[in-house]
């Protein structure tokens, strides 16, 4: 490789919630290591972190989801009264647009795809023009949580359901090598002693936790046998993207892959940012010493 010349990256962004904030410490070493990010390709918080970047805001918008346990988040969930979904989505992409600014993909620096499921017609849907926080809040519609998105005529929801780890649009890239961050990876077992303190340091600190708390049983231990409805969908669908996401990389495999336990965090768990991105920071760094020595 010239030294003139940056080795260039195709980075593959999947889904998992709040599991996606470690995107942002994967990112901060790819380029501390000097690596060209010049592609992503995303769903859920896979496409809004990959999104935020390609905009050139990822430092503004860490700067707010690290202080997020100090604001009343509670106030960006505009309720939907609706039997399709708990939350419209309205106020957090407005309060994200007003973070980023109103961007068309096309406008961006680097080619982004956000992709997403239409669930009706059982395929996926690739957004690559456009409105770029349209295309997020189209990913990232966590189905039961958020509404579906009403797009271009379709109504689309969060494309983990289909391909937790998108790979295929990055295809055609002319990059170097390619990277995945799979979110879905094998559940790392924490002992009694471990979990417990988990428990402790996770407890509702905030009202979008009390609210959450609502759709959750009480907290209990990993080898209690009782879920609570919230569990039981949450679980259903981590475990659904984890199965997904490994027939997919092993079909079309990334040149590399930086893989994160699907129990590291709840989904929804997003006042643990710091954790998370030290997580994707601490994960990467341990998984791609080869890149960095073929580079």
């Amino acid at each position: 490789m010239s030294e003139n010349k940056k080795t260039s990256i195709s980075l593959v962004l999947g889904s998992g919630g709040a599991r996606g904030l470690a995107h942002i410490g994967v990112i901060h070493w790819l380029e501390e290591q000097g690596f060209e990010i010049a592609s992503i390709s995303g769903c859920s918080m896979g496409a809004l972190i990959g999104g935020i970047y390609a905009a050139g805001k990822l430092d503004v918008f860490e700067h707010w989801v690290r202080d997020i346990s100090k604001v009343d988040i509670f106030t960006l969930l505009d309720l939907s009264w609706q039997k399709n979904g708990l939350v419209k989505g309205d106020k957090i992409i407005a309060t994200l647009t007003e973070l980023v600014g109103d961007i068309n993909i096309e406008e961006l620096p680097i080619k982004y795809t956000a992709v997403a499921a239409d669930i009706a017609n059982e395929k996926e849907v690739w957004l690559s023009s456009g409105s770029l926080f349209s295309a997020i809040r189209a990913s990232i519609s966590l189905p039961l949580f958020f509404t579906p998105f009403h797009y271009n005529g379709v109504d689309l929801i969060d494309g983990g359901v289909l391909n937790p780890v998108p790979i295929a649009p990055t295809f055609s890239d002319n990059t170097d090598f390619s990277v995945a961050v799979n979110l879905g990876g094998s559940i790392k077992t924490l002992n009694d002693a471990e979990t417990q303190v988990s428990l402790i340091e996770n407890k509702p600190s905030s009202k979008l936790d009390s609210f959450l708390a609502r759709f959750k049983s009480k907290a209990v231990l990993h080898n209690a046998n009782e879920w609570g409805a919230y569990d039981v969908v949450n679980q259903a669908f981590d475990a659904m993207q984890s199965t997904i996401a490994r027939q997919k990389l092993a079909t079309y495999p990334a040149d590399y892959f930086v893989e994160i336990a699907r129990n590291a965090c709840g989904t929804l768990e997003f006042h643990r940012a710091d954790e998370m991105i030290k997580l994707g920071y601490d994960t990467a760094q341990a998984s791609l010493t080869t890149l960095k020595n073929n580079e």
